[in-house]
């Protein structure tokens, strides 16, 4: 039997070349925590009726989204995720976020009722 490396693969159809994902990446204009506004918000939509605190506005890099949400799962003692420049914490920690990402610059208010 013959084995086929990655190099012998034949491309049927191939829109952009080579494989240049970075190319096609949108650039994602870091600014300062200070120059962000971001909104907290509580929300069931969509989770099966269970509540998740959604952050949203952020203008960074998915490695400091990455730190921070690792940061706000130890301190609210539960799950997270970052989705679409947005981060979700499991339950409801609206008050508890808010105090944590003023004190890391950020200008930050809750949303929603």
């Amino acid at each position: 039997m013959s084995s086929k490396s990655n190099s012998d693969k034949k491309i049927v159809y191939q829109e952009f070349g080579n494989d240049n994902s970075a190319a096609t990446e949108r650039p994602t204009q870091e600014l300062p925590a200070q120059q962000q506004n971001l909104r907290i918000q509580a929300t069931r939509a969509g989770r099966k009726g269970k509540t998740v605190t959604v952050i949203t506005g952020f203008q960074a890099k998915p490695e400091t989204l990455a730190d921070l949400v690792k940061q706000l799962k130890t301190q609210c003692g539960t799950g997270g995720t970052v989705k679409d420049n947005t981060i979700e914490i499991q339950g409801e920690h609206k008050q508890k976020i808010l105090e944590i990402v003023t004190k890391l610059g950020y200008k930050a208010k809750i949303s929603g009722g």
